[in-house]
């Protein structure tokens, strides 16, 4: 029997809800989006519920835990997330895209070819730090290469304390090290790009066959098998969130992480002149003194710049967007207020 304690459910969310909270509203934890529907897990919750309308940056993900109206039935109320993960959606609109919420820890699953990459592993680990949750990386396909320990060294190195595994992802015995992780009641999300390994690993993890697809031979290179986002029931009791392969992983609201992945540099960047520093041509930089002396890489700067930069111009820009609907929501309402009062005067 599936429980709320064995879907996730906890305190937190518990004291969310009222005690003159009608019956007909019931808890539900989201499996699965849709273009038109959620599919829900619960106690006396239908399996899913239509979605209409637009949604918004506030819009249901999943993961989420919502209020059920069983009468009706509809969706009546998100509850508080205690995480969520999030990008701006690829392309050159400036919306925010979320990915998945409440998860406890987040599996960033790579692959020992050439799809590993420094630079987006970075990316992944301060999207794990900003939403407190805790990271683990998974490099895949440990079978086909000699030293798959270099592997395993370079990306231990991006973060303190950072673990790191590394297996063949078809093989149940290799996979058990993720055990611990995948207990009655927590919820795991994996994250990596397209041909990197995760459907294989979450039907190693499952014990279902699910779709996979093979990697194209001429450039190592996946076709995306996920195409929604879902959650999937573990053997072990816990919860597992798949996601679509992502060509493009645009940082948003993240500075928190970024300081986190990049603590080292945060650390020196708290000494340089101005708050705001971009560790380029300001004056008094300490990041950049610190390199020129051979107390940072200076390709980690680098990378730590970038990722610095994209985050700020995607949170103003996404900031802005915001203004700009406000600002259009109460021209709107003023519009239609001023209709409304020459037709009471018509009348």
């Amino acid at each position: 029997m599936t429980t709320l304690q064995n879907l996730g459910w906890r305190d937190f969310f518990a004291r969310q809800i009222s005690d003159d909270t009608p019956a007909s509203l019931r808890p539900a934890r989201v499996m699965a989006v849709h273009r038109d529907r959620l599919e829900l897990a619960g106690e006396g919750v239908p399996d899913s519920l239509p979605l209409a309308g637009r949604q918004d940056d506030s819009a249901v993900t999943v993961g989420d835990w919502i209020m059920v109206d069983t009468e009706a039935p509809r969706l009546h109320a998100l509850l508080q997330r205690f995480s969520v993960f999030k990008r701006r959606a690829a392309g050159s609109s400036a919306e925010l895209q979320l990915i998945a919420a409440n998860v406890d820890t987040l599996i960033i699953v790579t692959s020992a070819n050439r799809d590993f990459n420094i630079a987006r592993l970075e990316r992944y680990l301060a999207l794990a730090h900003e939403a407190a949750a805790w990271p683990l990386v998974v490099i895949s396909k440990a079978d086909t290469v000699d030293k798959v320990e270099n592997y395993v060294r370079a990306a231990s190195k991006l973060s303190p304390g950072l673990l790191v595994e590394a297996f063949d992802a078809r093989d149940p015995e290799a996979v058990e090290v993720l055990r611990p992780w995948c207990g009655p009641g927590q919820t795991v999300a994996l994250l990596g790009s397209s041909g990197v390994g995760k459907s294989t690993l979450i039907n190693t993890l499952v014990g279902t066959e699910q779709l996979t697809a093979s990697v194209r031979a001429d450039d190592q290179r996946g076709r995306h098998t996920t195409t929604w986002r879902s959650m999937h029931q573990l053997p072990a009791g816990g919860l597992l969130i798949d996601t679509p392969g992502m060509r493009e992983l645009q940082l948003v609201d993240v500075g928190a992480g970024l300081d986190d992945v990049f603590a080292e540099l945060a650390a020196y960047a708290r000494s340089c002149r101005f708050s705001d520093c971009t560790h380029q041509q300001e004056p008094a930089c300490a990041v950049r003194a610190a390199v020129e002396n051979g107390e940072l890489d200076a390709g980690r700067l680098e990378r730590y710049r970038k990722l610095l930069a994209e985050e700020r111009r995607n949170s103003e820009t996404l900031a802005a967007r915001r203004s700009r609907d406000r600002s259009q929501g109460k021209l709107y309402r003023h519009i239609q207020s001023s209709k409304r009062r020459e037709k009471n005067v018509e009348d």
